[in-house]
Formats: structure tokens, C-alpha cells, sequence
């Protein structure tokens, strides 16, 4: 902040170095002290001597408002002064640093405006002055009567809150010239420099003490101080450009001086202005932020960062606009027309980029998938990564990336396995052809009873049977479903059923059957055979199964 305040004054400075120069004779009030004397300074005939002529009578060393004012059109605004109007018109061109060129202004009488259907009209400014123009009345050319009948407001607009009274009141503090300016000009500049730190000061204290307390007071100490403060300081500046610019014109200083104070600071307006709302991009991003953690879905973090990369893109683009039009006086319009064509061009030769983007856009507005969820579509398999404008990041399970472009994800079929509720679980026991029925019995008990203890199995449906008679195993089903969000939880889940299913087999001597091939012998007394003798009827094998099941809701690991 001090450092900008520092450029100001350094700025006005520079404006006093002009002044000064001004009276050396450096700079004139306007082009048409350059021209040549026998210029006719009481002529209407062209464009270009009705600017001479009333300009002429309005320069300070040649003031005779009387003939300046023969320059207006006075139809429909009879019973005004028109020596006032003249000098107020003159007021609105050096308020708005509008510098007369007069080798631009055409210099004979028959002049049509091509731009204008052929009317016979001279604009001097299409820009900051559009309202006022010459049009050719019988054999002269006159400000319009459009034009005179606007002079007031037009007054009103460029000396605002009352500071056209100003005009009036500090002439008459003296008109003494000390370095180059008028006495009253000195003590103009004087105020306007003290009001800019005055100002600067005030809105300080109602920003850093009085906002901010009152933010932090309301628990909103953070983002007051890394969204809000920022942009309150940048608008403290913009309040004294704007101050600057208003309060300027009062000091009448030479109109080649004002012209370019003009532009610098019409363009520095627009150019704060964008930095504001560029920063306001953040605060609005930081709202988004919040909500977007709110909500289950991870796609609405991945939009924040891409809406807030177009935002500051647009409002770079239209702030530049703003600059170039209002600040450089530009016409703008050209420039659109070439940039719609080039833009035309443009988008045949990226039909692709476009297509793509537009791709992204059906995937937020459909949301077929969410950063972190697995999916499938031809060839991709893999997680979401991240989601953007042109393409999709996804990373395989061999821990590659691929990007894949929105619009073939667009016209796809996608599997998102990250939206399942459920997430299935097949598998096969396979258990002795000599394990008794009534065995078998328990062990298919005790798996189904696993299953509904498990916190995260699905306990209204799942399939545990005893299902088929294989060539070496007796096949048992074991069909269930977890609810778990992700797929490390479900090979957690996983994990955990199949532990519980080993220490069960474990607990009740049930042996799991693998390919294998039995050579049958004689039996030796002296020698016992690896087949296992099951002695027991089912009460038994109940028993160790409840046993079982309370250790493994206990937590305690069987004996």
C-alpha cells in the first residue's frame, strides 16, 4: 500500500515537472497554438475552422467566449447563455483529456462521415466523447443542437459531487503564477495530495481495525486476513484513482498535461478493477472450497480449481478489454470482429479441444464417476486421478498414468466399480471327500455365522452350500457382499473371512482338499495312516463350534 501511495506522488511529481514547463512555453493549452497567424479565427466553413475559431476565443491569452459561442447551434435552447454553455463545452473536452488533434479534423466543407450513412457530422472522440460532434448547418459547420441541449449534463458528468462549483471558487484565491502555475493551482494540487493521505489513512483504519476486528471477532480470522484484506486494500487504491480522477479536472492544468493524466489514470481504473475481481475469484473459490467438502462426492473439489481457472481467465480477458477501450482509447470493435473470424478458424482447426470440452462438461453435469473411483472403459482400467477440461487422468493398477481425452470418455461405456453399494465376493471351499456329513454340517454353520458377525458383510443376502462333488473335494459356495466404499477395504473384508474361515477349519480338524493322488496300502497295526479318524457325533462338533464363535467375537485366538 505504501508503495503504490509512493507511485502516486511520485506521479504528481511528474505532473508539477509539466507544469512548470508549461510556462517556458513547452506546452500549450492545445495543437492550434502552433498554427500558423493567418489562420481566419472567426471562419465556420469547415470542420476545421469552427475548432480552430472556438478553441482560439477559449485559449486563455485570447479569451472572447462572445465569438467561441457562434459556434453553437442554438435551435432549441433559446433563452441560455450561450457564452456559458461555449465555456462549459470547453470545460467537458479538457475535463475528459480530450486533446484536439487539428491535422485529424477534416478542412473542407463538403465532409461526410462514411461511418455514419454519409451524415454531414465530425465526432472529435467516439469514445469518451460520442455526444459531441460538429454537423453542417446551411453553409456552416456548428456543434449540434444535440450537443448544446447535452452541454449540462454532459458538465454535470465530468465534474461531479459538486465540483464544478470549484471551478468558479479557487481562481479566486489568486491567479499569481509561481513556478509555472496559477496561484490557486498551487493550493489545489496542495489539497489533493493532503485529501489522498487523508483518505488513504481513514480507509486504512476502517479496513485493518475496524473490518478486520469485526471479522475476527465473528471467527472468520482467516479468510478476512488471506482473502478479504487483500481485496479491501486494492480497493482503498482504486477510491483514491478515482479520487484522483474527479478531483484533477478542477486544477484546469494545460490540456496536453490532462490528456495523458487522462489515459494513465482511465487505465489504471479498468486494471484495478480486474485485479479486484480476479481476487474475489480466490474468495469465491475458497466459498466453493467449503461446500464442495461438504458433499461426499470428490468430482466437486476437482470442479473448484477448474471454475477458478476460468474465471480469472475471463476476467483477464474482458478486464484487458476494458483497458484497451476505456484507458488506451482503442476501438475495440475491429478488434472483436477479427478475433470472432480468427476465432472461427480457430475452432475448425481444434474440433477435437472443443469436443473434448465439452466432453468434460457432460462428466461434472453427469458425474458418471468421482476422483478415487475405480472404472473400466475399453482398454482403461484403473483409478481417477484427476479430472479436466481436456482430459481424464486415471491410473492403472500397474502404477501407470493415462490421460484420456473427455470426449472418448463421453461417447464410452464406463464401469464405475466406485459406485457399487455392494461389492461381491465369490469364492470355493473345497474340503475332504472324508469329512463326515455331519461335519460338513457345522463347518457350513460356523461359515454362515462368520458372515453375519463380519461389520461390514451384507446379512440379508449371501450363499454358503455345500455345492458341488468334485473329482478330489468335496465344493462349498461361498457367495457374499461387502459394504465398503473402496477396494482396500474390500481386500481388508476379504482377509478377514478367509482368516476366519482357515481358524475354523483349524478348530473343528477340517482339512481342505487340493489335487492329490492316494496310493492305498495294507494297514500295519504297528503303523497309524495320515488319514484322520473322526470320532464324534455332531453335538461334538457343535460344541467346538460355539467355542469357535465366542473366541472370534472376543477377539481371542483358538486353542
Amino acid at each position: 500500500m505504501k508503495k503504490s501511495l509512493l507511485l502516486l506522488i511520485s506521479f504528481f511529481c511528474v505532473q508539477l515537472y509539466f507544469c512548470t514547463a508549461a510556462s517556458f512555453g513547452q506546452v500549450f493549452d492545445s495543437e492550434i497554438s502552433y498554427l500558423p497567424d493567418t489562420t481566419d479565427i472567426h471562419d465556420y466553413s469547415t470542420p476545421y475552422h469552427t475548432t480552430y475559431t472556438f478553441f482560439y476565443h477559449l485559449n486563455e491569452q485570447n479569451f472572447d467566449p462572445s465569438i467561441a459561442a457562434e459556434a453553437l447551434n442554438m435551435d432549441g435552447s433559446e433563452g441560455q447563455n450561450a457564452e456559458a454553455l461555449a465555456v462549459m463545452l470547453k470545460q467537458v473536452f479538457d475535463g475528459n483529456g480530450v486533446y484536439v488533434y487539428m491535422n485529424d479534423v477534416p478542412n473542407t466543407p463538403n465532409y461526410r462521415d462514411t461511418v455514419r450513412n454519409g451524415k454531414q457530422i465530425y465526432v472529435f472522440d467516439e469514445i469518451i466523447l460520442p455526444a459531441v460532434y460538429l454537423e453542417k448547418v446551411g453553409n456552416q459547420w456548428l456543434f449540434s443542437s444535440a450537443t448544446v441541449q447535452n452541454i449540462k449534463s454532459l458538465h454535470k458528468e465530468t465534474y461531479p459531487f459538486g465540483t464544478d462549483k470549484l471551478l468558479t471558487l479557487l481562481p479566486k484565491l489568486g491567479s499569481q503564477v509561481y513556478f509555472g502555475l496559477h496561484l490557486w493551482q498551487l493550493f489545489g494540487l496542495f489539497f489533493l495530495l493532503l485529501m489522498v493521505f487523508i483518505s488513504h489513512k481513514l480507509f486504512t483504519f476502517l479496513v485493518d481495525r475496524g473490518l478486520y476486528f469485526m471479522l475476527v471477532r465473528s471467527g472468520y480470522g482467516k479468510i478476512a486476513k488471506k482473502y478479504l484484506l487483500p481485496v479491501a486494500r486494492i480497493v482503498s487504491i482504486y477510491l483514491i484513482v478515482l479520487f484522483l480522477a474527479i478531483f484533477i479536472r478542477v486544477l484546469q492544468l494545460p490540456i496536453s498535461i490532462v490528456s495523458w493524466v487522462t489515459i494513465l489514470l482511465n487505465a489504471v481504473k479498468p486494471f484495478i478493477v480486474t485485479v479486484i475481481f480476479y481476487k474475489l475469484v480466490d474468495v469465491f473459490s475458497g466459498y466453493m472450497e467449503r461446500m464442495a467438502e461438504k458433499t461426499r462426492s470428490t468430482l466437486d473439489d476437482q470442479l473448484v480449481p477448474l471454475v477458478r481457472k476460468t474465471l480469472k481467465a475471463f476476467v483477464i480477458v474482458v478486464g484487458s478489454l476494458f483497458v484497451l477501450k476505456y484507458g488506451l482509447r482503442i476501438d475495440i470493435v475491429p478488434f472483436l470482429t477479427g478475433l470472432s473470424i480468427g476465432g472461427l478458424a480457430f475452432a475448425l482447426a481444434a474440433q477435437d479441444t472443443i469436443k473434448n470440452f465439452f466432453g468434460s462438461v457432460m462428466i461434472f453435469v453427469d458425474k458418471p464417476f468421482q476422483v478415487g473411483d475405480w472404472i473400466t472403459s475399453g482398454d482403461v482400467d484403473g483409478t481417477v486421478e484427476e479430472v479436466g477440461f481436456r482430459s481424464t487422468r486415471v491410473r492403472t493398477f500397474r502404477n501407470s498414468l493415462m490421460y484420456i481425452p473427455n470426449g472418448k470418455i463421453a461417447d464410452a461405456t464406463v464401469d464405475n466399480h466406485g459406485l457399487r453399494k455392494y461389492r461381491r465376493f465369490y469364492s470355493t471351499i473345497t474340503i475332504t471327500y472324508d469329512t463326515p456329513p455331519e461335519l460338513v454340517e457345522v463347518f457350513l454353520e460356523g461359515l454362515r455365522r462368520i458372515v453375519q458377525n463380519h461389520p461390514k458383510t451384507r446379512k440379508d443376502y449371501y450363499n454358503i452350500y455345500l455345492n458341488n462333488l468334485s473329482a478330489y473335494s468335496l465344493d462349498i459356495m461361498f457367495y457374499v457382499f461387502f459394504e465398503v466404499p473402496s477396494w482396500p477395504e474390500e481386500l481388508k473384508a476379504r482377509e478377514d473371512l478367509i482368516l476366519a474361515a482357515i481358524r475354523l477349519a483349524n478348530k473343528l480338524e477340517v482339512r481342505f482338499a487340493f489335487p492329490t493322488q492316494t496310493l492305498h496300502m495294507e494297514s500295519f497295526p504297528e503303523k497309524q495312516g495320515f488319514t484322520p479318524v473322526y470320532e464324534g457325533e455332531k453335538g461334538g462338533y457343535q460344541k467346538k463350534l460355539d467355542q469357535f464363535i465366542k473366541g472370534e467375537i472376543n477377539g481371542e485366538q483358538p486353542s
